[in-house]
């Protein structure tokens, strides 16, 4: 999750829906008292001094010079970067909880030897929680963890990995990268309560649990991810640091991490239960106000993510999952205070989230008791809210068993021409459910949706303007404006739909006939709409007649399209979407070579000319009949028995059938 500020959040916590938290045990400011208890702690003392003038000045144009980048060679930028390094020691506090200067941190921890992260985690030690709580500080840890990882990995497969043993230019030995994660470790396991729901030390213990667990390193300009928020992947952007290829990717680890893990998390769960210890099975000893304390935790938006993550990795260490029974129940009967808990959850976005996300990756039979206890009997109401219960039942669609999943089914399907009119996204789930559970009740299914898209009442019906919103959109717009996310979402989704069944291509291709042409060709312009057109022209899947029609139409305007980022692609598709139609094949490839001039001197047009083998067309037209005829004969093997309506002339080809394999497609 971000991090909460500003008047979001403050609205947020002003407008949340009101459940009876006496019930749950929760307090009335439990929002409130858990930002406080952040502002309130005990604070690590995260000021090492400042940097004087020049030193200053001199770091701030050494981080403008590694943002440029404009170093002749390798050799160069090597000599630089170990400068500016040299000039930094003893400095490394200062430099790293600088607003300016963190950022040279991040870059040369990027762009540094092995050697090099290895004397700059070593100038950390002792500060590492220090560092976790600081706003610019924790950035520069999260970075200096991954590519630590990446060495962790590589120690571990080559023992005689170049990161261990001696510096350059100095007698100083090296630990291993293990051993300085494991110092870290040491610093940082009494501390981890206070990490959990810290604003900036949480992201520092989540890329923690990932590490130690072996699961992937996400980018820091990916979101919705575990570790980025959608706020933060902006702001990360915004400051121009590009990840090296550490990130976005899983590092085998020792065995010594699983060992720190369970002895990081166990001390988390001591702190939260009152000195219970982890995996003992006793979750009846544990008090009620522990249990509530961490229910509150859960929905607390940052503490949450935490949570989500520890559930997510304790199979590794636990088998009996303390951290899951610990919020929840494992009494085969209903308990008000957990019902409460499950209802709150249900109706809160931080709530839903987790609970979306636990119940992904806990055991199918601790979700089936939470689905058939809690949720259940009100399937349906769940899925109207659109922005909290309904995504949990979309986590249930895709991890309980076939008999629930189509029990859902059986009761949201019959109301999916009212649930689709807010929620698509939740729709696609559910087709993709029937298809999963072998088409089950797709009739149904196919029955409501052309209810809302295409209703056979209505003489106005088209399922391009009921479903893309053609006449509110941005298509025909000349400012060059970008696609919306609600036009793309929605196009995805009438993409969905035409893969779903043959009865939904027809539609589509029926409302683009009937609008005029030129909205048609606005279309293949348009960033979005032009991946729905181009999902139409699928050669095995429409009939002649419909193909020769919407041909007339991309056939007055080939070489703009030709020329253009959207409409270039689907010329491409239209070498495919011709095939036993060679009367139009023709036809797009005079009108290209009719302006050969024109469509060269488009980077586009070059692309099209290239997958079209115009040059082949212009100079020697018998292979390229050949290559068309290739073509139709793998697609179609039964047209080879089809009459030929005019005899080829015949000579020897001066062509090899290897080089039309090489033709770009794509």
């Amino acid at each position: 999750m971000g991090k909460p500020r500003g008047r979001n959040f403050s609205k947020k916590q002003n407008n949340e829906e009101e459940v009876p938290r006496a019930v749950t045990g929760f307090s009335d400011n439990a929002n409130v008292q858990s930002e406080n208890s952040i502002l309130s702690a005990d604070q690590p003392n995260t000021f090492f001094g400042v940097l004087d003038t020049q030193e200053l000045e001199y770091f701030k144009q050494a981080e403008s010079t590694l943002t440029v980048d404009t170093f002749e060679t390798p050799e160069e930028k090597v000599q630089f970067v170990t400068s500016v390094i040299e000039e930094s020691k003893n400095k490394e506090l200062k430099l790293a909880t600088s607003q300016i200067c963190s950022k040279l941190m991040e870059r040369l921890i990027l762009v540094g030897t092995n050697q090099q992260l290895k004397a700059i985690f070593q100038s950390f030690n002792g500060f590492f929680f220090n560092m976790a709580c600081h706003k610019y500080s924790s950035h520069v840890l999260e970075t200096l963890l991954v590519r630590g990882a990446a060495v962790v990995e590589k120690e571990l497969l080559t023992p005689q990995f170049e990161g261990a043993g001696f510096s350059e230019g100095d007698d100083e030995v090296f630990a291993s990268m293990e051993t300085l994660f494991l110092h870290m470790m040491n610093e940082i396991t009494p501390n981890v309560r206070t990490m959990l729901n810290h604003r900036y030390a949480s992201h520092v213990l989540r890329m923690l649990i990932l590490i130690l667990s072996s699961k992937t390193l996400p980018s820091t300009t990916m979101s919705n991810s575990a570790l980025r928020s959608k706020r933060s992947k902006i702001a990360r952007k915004m400051i121009d640091i590009k990840d090296n290829e550490d990130f976005n990717k899983t590092y085998k680890t020792p065995d010594s991490f699983k060992v720190q893990l369970r002895e990081m998390l166990s001390s988390l769960y001591r702190s939260l239960t009152g000195g219970a210890e982890l995996g003992s099975s006793n979750f009846k000893n544990i008090s009620m106000t522990h249990i509530t304390k961490t229910r509150e935790l859960c929905i607390d938006a940052i503490a949450s993510p935490v949570l989500q993550l520890i559930i997510q990795v304790e199979g590794i260490f636990d088998r009996d999952r303390s951290f899951w029974h610990l919020i929840f129940s494992s009494s085969e009967e209903k308990n008000a205070k957990e019902e409460a808990l499950v209802e709150y959850l249900l109706s809160d976005p931080v709530g839903s989230h987790f609970l979306e996300n636990v119940i992904s990756f806990t055991r199918v039979k601790y979700t089936e008791r939470l689905y058939k206890m809690y949720m259940k009997d009100r399937i349906v109401k769940l899925s109207k809210r659109d922005l909290t219960g309904a995504f949990v039942v979309q986590a249930l669609l895709k991890h309980l068993r076939p008999n629930d999943v189509k029990s859902i089914l059986n009761d949201i399907v019959p109301e999916l021409s009212v649930i689709v009119n807010s929620n698509m996204d939740f729709c696609t789930s559910i087709i993709e459910a029937s298809i999963q559970q072998g088409d089950y009740m797709k009739e149904t299914v196919l029955k409501q949706l052309i209810k809302r898209f295409y209703p056979e009442e209505s003489e106005d019906k088209n399922i391009l303007e009921s479903c893309l919103m053609l006449t509110s959109s941005t298509l025909g717009n000349t400012r060059d404006d970008w696609p919306t996310a609600e036009e793309r979402r929605r196009s995805l989704f009438l993409e969905k739909l035409i893969d779903y069944d043959d009865k939904f291509l027809e539609i589509t291709i029926e409302s683009l006939l009937a609008m005029p042409q030129h909205r048609v060709l606005q279309m293949c312009y348009h960033g979005v709409f032009s991946h729905v057109v181009e999902h139409v022209l699928q050669v095995k899947r429409v009939d002649k007649i419909q193909r020769k029609r919407l041909l007339n139409i991309f056939c007055t305007d080939v070489v703009n399209l030709s020329c253009n980022a959207y409409g270039s692609h689907l010329i491409d598709k239209l070498w495919e979407f011709t095939t036993l139609l060679p009367m139009y094949k023709e036809r797009i490839a005079t009108s290209m070579t009719g302006e050969a001039e024109k469509v060269k001197n488009s980077v586009y047009g070059r692309q099209a000319w290239k997958n079209w083998s115009l040059d082949t067309f212009m100079r020697k037209r018998f292979d390229w009949k050949r290559l068309v005829k290739e073509q139709q004969l793998e697609l179609f093997p039964d047209a080879q028995n089809t009459p030929q309506t005019s005899k080829p002339f015949k000579r020897k080809p001066e062509f090899s059938s290897q080089q039309s394999d090489k033709r770009p497609r794509r």
